[in-house]
């Protein structure tokens, strides 16, 4: 199917045509043919200079958009994977000395039925009409920098390293789009300033590219460097190439964020309030065009996102993600363990993490483990590339409190390219008790190789080093996956020693060796098998499923989950009540079903019903999202666990329900 796409895109990319008159007469830019292929067989569009203001209005009418050769003739991914997509969309790149412009031309044969619900920043792309744009301005075919606008103007973006193995959508850039409707489509202009790119300077530059366009009612998705459906925009190493760049300049990258903030606080029954006041400051600098400097001197996360209420059934700690913007930005550095699958399977809304073990987790930095905050005095971090390596470096302070000493906590990572888009690499992490002589180390090293374009071998090993343990300090997992259109398949084995411990990381149980098994040849099956370090079973979840995807974008899966646990020491399910050592085995029996998410009001219901350890359950997560225009949204999710167990024990039912408002202006 890949060669059939290249065919296509080889074919259709010489075919050039002028727009209609009527397009002219609304300013749109005549066709220029250009050449589609570069020496290593990519597509490539060429970069136009302008002298002239451009005003970024929706209006492709300034000379230079007529000059500027136009990417077109998209392919499908979705759902005629390699077929011309089905309706036109053509894409012209210039530049003046401080920006790089896109002029996006977005031709629909029905333009009355686009569909946009959602103005928000950092909207999601998937349930509407969308376009994107992956920058890898370093031509490397593994990083870059995704823009995505809709037509109403929302815009979002997002950082992508590893082809997509490491994404951070709490990247925030300063960029600006404006759009508009005709009776042809919708246009948008882009501008993005090259400071806000990473690069190396320098004559006749060459960056690799890719756009992508969804036309969400008819669930379609299509690229102009042919992508197959089972990847997305994020692997850039299919992009094509983009050429004819100046010798652009970042200018000075210097942020200084200072702030000041109060409060009053009244202990319960206290006769007066008393005052408080804090200061800090936030400094960005760019040492070079590749590398970025961060530091922190007592920083504010008063404007992080609460976390999102959990019922823990369960013997292991809950994950809970990053929301701090300190330590989202540029995370994707940092990360080292666990590649969540990739997965078309399951449902989204209700997806567990796959997360097993993260050697770095920050949220273990100022934070105790029920969520509560430790001050930070002060912190810096160094990232981004030096040639063929990737570094990361963060060092951060905590203070003194009446229930916790002052820490340091040290991250270093370093990352090497080989052989195309594959990479080996290191880390470092530290934990250094400021009060005494407790610490924490753990080193690593891991390498990921992707090997045609399905192919794809991950492995790390890391050991630890605590005062006083000197065994079963030893952790490593290797997996091999193979993921293409018709079959998906995966197998992993984690080995987690009895005494390995991760100050600065998260992992959800020690002394395991976990089997992992998928097939995916819908229907499909998979397996999680852990054992002791002894290779005596402790735990397993088998799940095989059938699943159904509609065109509309929904989905309806059954699949069957038998699971089986052995536990050692007794488990609290909850605080009166606790099921004794030894073996218990069950099935769970699971409907999951989502509806069409670009409609004005969807659906996602998960049922699950069965054993549970000794008794029985009835689980519903039921969530609901209600827009009545894309200003306005409604978000309500509801669950509900219904637990019967034999006596002396006694049933329960827990409830959570979660709700949000958002105002888009």
């Amino acid at each position: 199917m890949c060669t059939r796409a290249a065919f296509i895109v080889a074919v259709f990319g010489f075919v050039a045509s002028g727009f209609s008159r009527t397009a002219r007469a609304n300013g749109d830019p005549e066709r220029v043919a250009l050449q589609v292929q570069s020496g290593d067989g990519r597509r490539t569009v060429n970069a136009v200079e302008t002298q002239d203001a451009i005003t970024l209005d929706g209006v492709l009418n300034e000379e230079v958009w007529r000059r500027a050769p136009a990417a077109a003739d998209f392919v499908q991914a979705e759902p005629h994977e390699g077929q011309p997509a089905s309706e036109r969309t053509e894409v012209r790149v210039v530049f003046d000395r401080d920006a790089l412009y896109l002029g996006v031309r977005c031709f629909d044969a029905t333009p009355s039925a686009l569909i946009v619900n959602d103005i928000r920043k950092d909207f999601t792309p998937g349930e509407q009409d969308s376009f994107e744009v992956l920058l890898d301005t370093f031509a490397d075919r593994r990083n870059g920098f995704v823009f995505v606008v809709n037509p109403a103007g929302a815009k979002s973006d997002t950082q992508i390293a590893n082809e997509g193995r490491d994404v951070n959508t709490s990247w925030d850039a300063v960029w600006a789009v404006a759009t508009t409707r005709d009776a042809e489509g919708w246009t948008a202009e882009i501008r993005i300033p090259f400071k806000t790119l990473r690069f190396e300077p320098g004559t006749n530059h060459l960056w690799g590219v890719n756009f992508s366009r969804r036309i969400r009612r008819k669930n379609e998705v299509d690229y102009w460097s042919a992508v197959p459906r089972v990847y997305n925009l994020y692997r850039a190493g299919l992009g094509g190439t983009l050429t004819g760049l100046p010798d652009a300049s970042q200018g000075r990258n210097l942020r200084i964020k200072p702030w000041i903030a109060g409060d009053t606080t009244r202990a319960v029954g206290a006769p007066s309030f008393d005052a408080g006041g804090h200061v800090g400051l936030d400094v960005k600098y760019g040492v070079t065009p590749s590398l970025t400097l961060d530091v922190t001197v007592r920083p504010d996360f008063a404007q992080a996102e609460a976390d999102e209420q959990q019922v823990n059934l369960t013997q292991f700690s809950l994950f809970y993600p990053e929301k701090r913007e300190f330590f989202l930005e540029n995370s994707g550095t940092f990360y080292f363990g666990d590649i969540p699958r990739e997965s078309r399977l399951g449902n989204v809304r209700f997806a567990a993490p796959e997360e097993e073990m993260l050697l770095f987790f920050s949220r273990r930095i100022g934070l105790t483990s029920s969520g509560e905050a430790i001050p930070i005095q002060a912190g810096g971090r160094l990232t981004g590339r030096a040639g063929v390596y990737g570094v990361g470096l963060m060092t951060i302070q905590t203070e003194s409190t009446a229930t916790a000493p002052g820490d340091n906590y040290t991250v270093l990572r370093g990352r090497r390219d080989v052989l195309g888009t594959s990479d080996i690499g290191g880390i470092f992490l530290s934990r250094q008790s400021t009060a005494s002589g407790d610490y924490n180390r753990v080193y690593g090293v891991d390498a990921n190789f992707r090997f045609h374009r399905a192919l794809s071998i991950n492995s790390f090993f890391a050991k630890s080093d605590t005062p006083g343990v000197t065994d079963g300090q030893l952790a490593g997992k290797a997996s091999v996956s193979w993921n293409a259109n018709f079959l998906h398949t995966q197998y992993s084995f984690l080995t987690v020693g009895d005494n390995f411990r991760d100050d600065v990381g998260f992992i959800k149980r020690t002394g395991i060796r976990k089997h992992f098994a998928d097939v995916g040849v819908h229907p499909h099956a998979r397996a999680n098998i852990y054992t002791d370090q002894q290779n005596a079973e402790v735990s397993h979840t088998n799940h095989a499923a059938f699943s159904v995807f509609l065109e509309n974008g929904g989905n309806i899966e059954f699949a069957l989950n038998p699971r089986f646990e052995r536990i050692v020491t007794p488990f609290k399910v909850r605080p009166d009540q606790s099921f004794a050592i030894g073996s218990y085995d069950w099935n769970e029996y699971e409907l999951l079903v989502e509806t069409n998410h670009s409609a004005k009001a969807s659906l996602s219901l998960d049922l699950t019903t069965g054993g549970f350890w000794t008794g029985t359950q009835k689980s519903t997560k039921l969530g609901v999202i209600v827009r009545p225009s894309y200003h306005l949204t409604f978000d309500t999710a509801l669950q509900r666990n219904d637990i019967s167990l034999p006596f002396p024990m006694h049933d329960f039912v827990t409830n959570l329900v979660t709700s949000r408002i958002g105002y888009a202006f």
